[in-house]
């Protein structure tokens, strides 16, 4: 679907600036940080200055330091949001590839921004051992660009999950019992014991 958007906006930088601002609407960015958070190169000015001149954002000046941040009352903004969430579902997001070669990982499972379910408590599970941090880091920082927003994820090793699940954990369980997505599932019998519950 980034794909398409691509075409639709003319360039993958105009299609992840639109999908940036329209997914964090009341925040205000500096052009350093758009940049940053988009991992974006290329001609982004031009890109930025284009998205002001049509007014889908407004510059604003603060003790002398410019930001942006997006324009609510653009006329199209209702039909583009829609679009631009749809466009986040699993399995557009080269990057959820990548999840195995982060550590030895026992379960990895995505709900909220990535299949469009406004009331998931998280967007993402990560289950394992000897994680390695540089590449988790590195990971969500590569699906924060593709997606456009903060991606709110809980990591875990083996033994706590366990336990968790053990002991009947509320946020666990609404998670696997609420709609989601299985990426890596390696835990014996978890599946039949979430079909169980639901049963």
């Amino acid at each position: 679907m980034s794909e398409v958007l691509e075409s639709l906006f003319g360039s993958r930088e105009r299609a992840s600036l639109l999908r940036f601002f329209l997914q964090n609407p009341d925040q205000e960015y500096t052009y350093a940080e758009i940049v940053r958070r988009n991992m974006l190169r290329g001609n982004v000015k031009g890109e930025v200055e284009k998205l002001k001149k049509i007014k889908f954002i407004s510059r604003h000046i603060h003790k002398g330091k410019i930001s942006y941040v997006l324009n609510q009352e653009f006329s199209f903004y209702p039909e583009l949001k829609n679009l631009i969430s749809k466009s986040n579902i699993y399995p557009q997001c080269k990057s959820l590839a990548n999840v195995g070669k982060i550590g030895n990982i026992k379960l990895a499972a995505i709900s909220g921004v990535f299949i469009n379910y406004q009331k998931g408590k998280a967007d993402m599970i990560i289950v394992g051992d000897d994680i390695r941090r540089a590449k988790l880091k590195n990971l969500m920082s590569s699906l924060e660009a593709e997606i456009g927003k903060e991606i709110d994820f809980v990591l875990m090793s083996g033994e706590e999950f366990k336990y968790r699940l053990n002991m009947l954990d509320k946020f666990i369980l609404e998670f696997l019992e609420g709609p989601h997505e299985e990426l890596v599932n390696k835990i014996p019998g978890l599946k039949h014991f979430i079909a169980k519950r639901k049963a």
